[in-house]
């Protein structure tokens, strides 16, 4: 897996990073028929609600971004992209997905971000990207790794 650092001493410099991830999706051509999906993990508090929210506007959403803690999905249509932000915490299991019929938000002109994906494994799409949100006393240490092959290449160009 292929890896790059960040260490963040604010929160606007997570949602730049949030936003340079985004213009490099976007400037990224898809050759994939799979959903770009960006897993995202830290503890409660680490920013991975903040990161949705600077990577989600970043592609133009002008209102709010909602933490979808409680619903457990939030849609934009950010053309060409349709974005699902997932927040997995209160999901008691994987199979839910299915109920909820996650296989409907994984066309090819999609991007997944799943907080706590870990609680969907073995439903939720293997991810491109894995960003691990820890924190550094009051600042945050971001780690991003590629997982595939469209993952190195857009990391490569973050």
């Amino acid at each position: 897996m292929s890896e790059k650092q960040f260490f963040l001493a604010s929160e606007a410099d997570l949602l730049a990073v949030a936003e340079r991830l985004a213009q490099v999706v976007n400037n990224a051509k898809n050759t994939d028929d799979k959903p770009l999906t960006i897993h995202l993990l830290g503890e409660l508090g680490a920013g991975k609600t903040t990161f949705s929210r600077g990577f989600i506007q970043a592609l133009g959403h002008q209102g709010k971004v909602k933490s979808p803690t409680y619903t457990l999905v939030e849609s934009y249509e950010l053309p060409p992209w349709q974005i699902h932000h997932f927040d997995l915490y209160r999901l008691a299991d994987p199979e839910e997905l299915e109920f909820m019929g996650i296989r409907d938000y994984l066309d090819s002109n999609t991007i997944i971000l799943a907080e706590w994906p870990q609680r969907g494994a073995g439903v939720l799409p293997e991810p491109d990207l894995k960003i691990v949100i820890a924190y550094a006393d009051k600042a945050r240490d971001m780690t991003v790794g590629a997982l595939t092959t469209r993952g190195r290449e857009l990391l490569e160009k973050l």
